[in-house]
């Protein structure tokens, strides 16, 4: 058993543990929960440089002490020369290189949407200079390149070597970087304190808008300066569903968080609590494959949506699911979406406050591309697009595509506030389900919830099967039960990374934090 950390006034988690402490230091320093997650979103952005970065996409659920959520879409919208035309020559959209970067970096938005919210709340004490301090250091003096950047690295090498800024920006004078040695980026470095000294609105309409706009012709991608002046965040009221434990949360369109509220409506039909594990696996993955083909026919640009999204978390569609479901049989399955490189953290801050984010630039490393004197690495979310024209998902300018991201965050019954997420494509709703199903309906403690086996049913990043993979440490009477009910079940190394990194924070009412962090990360979960 791995206890949780415990904390009287504040508690962040991450999947490194310098962006942690980034938070933490913020909040000793009298900084609020949503000033706490910039710090360390900026911070993740330099030290899970293959996970995310400030060239990548975000999205907030932001839960106050009293009142009611409130969610930040920060994602960018295909640019205004990304059309079916443009990518007339092609198949489908590159996944790497200048044309797979075709929609705006959402994120500096975000943080600056967030900040709005936080000056609201009483907050916004602290400068934007001290909320970024240790990412402009990190960059500038660098950090020690993580094992799980190195792997990335030599994955990735002979599809990503030749992008341009690449080599220049990941490559150590041509060669793959070892784990632990000096991983530097001053070019970020002095983009960040750039961000300080002119506003994060700069990004999008000021100075440092312009010399984007010059980087991205310079590279050949289909961005303009005129298509970061025309983006901005947006504030959503947030997805609930109402759960026999209590109301949990998750964002709207364009991402798939309808798909992790929809598993756990669906589950919370049946008696969860005293099922064995093959059960509970097996249910959730059903569960799984009637919410994916919700996601499948409805999920995208929040202008196209065909209905209100939040009807489908009515109690009526959710019993049919869930009747749909044989304990005994699994049902047929076709295929996921796909990988996404993704960061999750957590802040929960001695007022209450609580923030669940997430941050990404889709594939490993995104599109590869590193803008040449701005150091910013451009995501690959447009990749999501279809150039087929009658495609749900079919590219235009200014469209969102669709999005795997999803925070959630749930207000309980009980009184316990808890946030709550992870990093992985098609895992991501699957990987919430398990977390909050062992711990808030089964009572495992917390970081056994996050610990312990997981399962994935279709395909995160580094993967290309479909299949019901189940991380070592099940038992094999799990396996063969599950195989029994017609599942297409495989194995994975024990505490594979595949699975994603998954974290969560509680708030017990009597003000106590609870975190725990992912052992599959380079992850804390820090307190006071």
């Amino acid at each position: 058993m791995m206890h949780s950390n415990m904390a009287p006034g504040a508690m962040a988690v991450s999947p490194h543990h310098l962006a942690s402490e980034s938070a933490l230091s913020v909040l000793r320093h009298g900084g609020d929960a949503i000033e706490a997650m910039v710090a360390a979103a900026a911070t993740i952005a330099v030290v899970y440089p293959h996970m995310n970065g400030i060239g990548g996409d975000g999205f907030w659920l932001i839960v106050p002490p009293e009142g009611e959520p409130v969610a930040i879409d920060a994602s960018g919208a295909a640019g205004a020369q990304a059309t079916l035309e443009y990518y007339a020559e092609h198949k489908a959209i590159p996944h790497r290189g200048a044309r797979a970067a075709l929609t705006v970096p959402g994120t500096i938005s975000g943080w600056d949407e967030a900040l709005k919210i936080s000056a609201g709340l009483g907050g916004g004490t602290l400068p934007l200079s001290r909320l970024l301090a240790d990412a402009i250091r990190y960059a500038a003096d660098g950090i020690p390149v993580t094992p799980s950047q190195a792997s990335a690295t030599r994955d990735k090498y002979h599809e990503l070597s030749g992008v341009p800024g690449f080599a220049n920006a990941f490559l150590q004078r041509g060669d793959i970087p070892q784990a632990g040695s000096r991983f530097c980026q001053p070019r970020l470095a002095r983009t960040l304190n750039r961000l300080t000294q002119e506003g994060l609105d700069s990004f999008y309409r000021g100075p440092l808008a312009q010399l984007l706009g010059e980087e991205f012709q310079a590279t050949g991608c289909p961005l303009t300066a005129q298509d970061l002046a025309a983006h901005r965040a947006r504030r959503r009221v947030p997805l609930k569903l109402s759960h026999r434990q209590g109301d949990i949360y998750n964002m709207t369109p364009p991402t798939q968080g309808l798909v992790s509220l929809a598993i756990l409506g669906i589950t919370d039909r049946m008696e969860m609590a005293d099922a064995d594990e093959a059960l509970t696996i097996h249910r959730i993955v059903e569960a799984t494959k009637q919410a994916f083909s919700l996601r499948d026919r409805y999920i995208t640009d929040p202008r196209h949506v065909t209905l209100p999204v939040q009807t489908l978390l009515d109690r009526a569609p959710l019993q049919a699911m869930a009747d749909a479901i044989s304990d005994e049989r699994a049902a047929r399955w076709g295929s996921g979406k796909g990988p996404g490189d993704t960061v999750w953290m957590g802040v929960i801050d001695g007022n209450g406050l609580a923030v669940s984010f997430i941050q990404s630039i889709y594939h490993e490393f995104g599109s590869g591309v590193v803008l040449p004197e701005s150091g910013v690495l451009l995501q690959n979310r447009g990749a999501a697009f279809s150039l087929d024209s009658n495609h749900l998902h079919a590219l235009a300018p200014g469209k969102q595509p669709f999005h795997t991201l999803n925070p959630a965050a749930a207000r309980l019954k009980d009184g316990r506030t808890m946030v709550y997420g992870t990093m992985g494509g098609d895992g991501q709703p699957q990987t919430q389900a398990a977390v909050f199903t062992r711990h808030v309906i089964q009572g495992m403690p917390l970081q056994d919830a996050v610990s312990a086996p997981r399962w994935l049913l279709g395909r995160t990043w580094g993967q290309a099967t479909d299949s019901l993979k189940l991380e070592g440490g099940f038992s094999e009477a799990t396996f063969t039960a599950l195989r029994d009910k017609g599942h297409d079940v495989e194995w994975l190394p024990p505490m594979s990374e595949v699975m994603g990194h998954a974290g969560a924070i509680v708030r017990h009412p009597n003000g106590m934090l609870e975190g725990a962090f992912d052992p599959r990360s380079n992850g804390s979960a820090a307190g006071f």
